[in-house]
């Protein structure tokens, strides 16, 4: 049977946003539903280039390919590829889903013949109190369906977060063997990298501070090595060094103690064993976040700015949450540390961290046991297929 035509199967629905967040997130999420509870997922995605970028053996061109267990859908504006009832139908982040789609599932509401899809919105992460009370809620539609608001978060009264239920095991193997991360640095085309050197792998938004911590990072002690793909983080360096506008991938540049290191696009995979293997890691959106804080290394994250400054209530949230169980003077630190990237205060990044070190041992041990704390025992597609169930 095609497994569009059976009730079992699953539809999630991704408009790609900033190239790389949105659909990281489902992609992650497609791929877990599909390994470890053998449901059937259609991934339905806007941009496949995009997509591409964090999974290089998808074609762009073809509209319907298989990745995981996965089935890829490209999704046009109106919708050409067929759309049949599911069992669940998931639109990420609010993304505006085909009248066709709408229209079908009116179809099988209507019909005594089919049921309609559980119909949920999956929701940003955020750690803000008033997710609690928001999670799970039914909204009415004008079909009469009702479509559930469904958000990730760090409590027992959230959706819970993306974890596969063998990450951190195969993040404990890794890191305790030092040669894996040399050799990966090695695959990756990054040489001169020794087993005590400091190495930070960047991936965030355009900013000043990124060009201030790599000036003081030339004057170090010990050598220091940042890990930059091509793309917004990369163009933040311009005035430093000019010649990293027409920089490629695999190249590196020597500044005093800093040498910087320009890395190749990689899957998600290889991703999560970058960040297992660095020291400090700088993140951005929501799926490398959630990842670095899997890494279990100090990090910075470098939240999408919002109108209003809104971002930065969502940063404080979170902040306060990490924060609550290290040494009140090191949580000030990291704190105004974050919040300084975040508001372009170079002055004060830089202050703190001179003063914080990152790599300290309270901060270590923090960092290593807060994804267990995180996790709740219950990752978010746990929680997920439980509440279809009960829905």
């Amino acid at each position: 049977m095609d497994n569009n035509s059976t009730p079992q199967h699953w539809d999630i629905f991704c408009a790609v946003v900033d190239n790389y967040g949105d659909i990281g997130v489902t992609w992650r999420l497609a791929k877990q539903l599909a390994a470890e509870y053998q449901l059937e997922i259609n991934l339905w995605v806007d941009d496949l280039h995009s997509f591409s970028h964090i999974l290089p053996s998808l074609n762009p061109t073809l509209a319907i390919q298989s990745f995981n267990g996965v089935t890829i859908k490209q999704w046009h504006q109106p919708l050409v590829l067929e759309y049949r009832c599911g069992a669940v139908l998931i639109e990420a982040f609010a993304c505006e889903l085909p009248d066709t789609v709408i229209d079908t599932i009116t179809a099988c509401h209507r019909s005594s013949q089919q049921r309609p899809p559980v119909w949920l919105n999956l929701e940003y992460l955020s750690a803000e109190d008033w997710v609690e009370g928001c999670h799970g809620l039914p909204s009415l539609q004008h079909s009469g369906l009702k479509k559930y608001f469904y958000f990730p978060g760090f409590t027992a009264k959230t959706g819970g977060l993306i974890c596969e239920r063998s990450l951190f095991t195969q993040r404990d193997e890794w890191q305790a063997d030092p040669q894996n991360k040399l050799d990966l640095f090695n695959q990756l085309g990054l040489s001169g990298i020794a087993a005590q050197d400091t190495v930070v792998s960047i991936f965030s938004y355009e900013t000043p501070c990124l060009n201030a911590l790599c000036k003081l990072w030339q004057t170090s002690a010990q050598k220091i090595h940042a890990l930059i793909p091509l793309g917004r983080s990369l163009n933040s360096l311009s005035q430093l060094l000019p010649a990293l506008a027409n920089a490629r991938a695999g190249q590196q540049f020597e500044l005093g103690n800093l040498t910087l290191h320009i890395l190749p696009m990689t899957d998600q995979t290889g991703f999560d064993r970058l960040l297992w293997s660095c020291d400090i890691n700088i993140v951005r959106g929501e799926d490398s976040f959630l990842r670095a804080q899997w890494a279990a290394k100090p990090f910075i994250w470098h939240i999408y700015a919002q109108e209003d400054d809104y971002h930065l209530i969502k940063l404080r949230a979170f902040l306060q949450l990490y924060c609550h169980n290290l040494p009140p003077e090191i949580a000030k630190g990291y704190t105004a540390l974050n919040l300084a990237f975040n508001q372009d205060d170079t002055t004060t990044l830089i202050e703190q961290w001179q003063t914080l070190n990152l790599a300290n041992r309270p901060m270590m041990r923090h960092a290593k046991q807060w994804p267990i704390d995180a996790l709740n025992d219950t990752d978010l597609a746990s929680r997920l297929v439980q509440f279809v169930k009960n829905s």
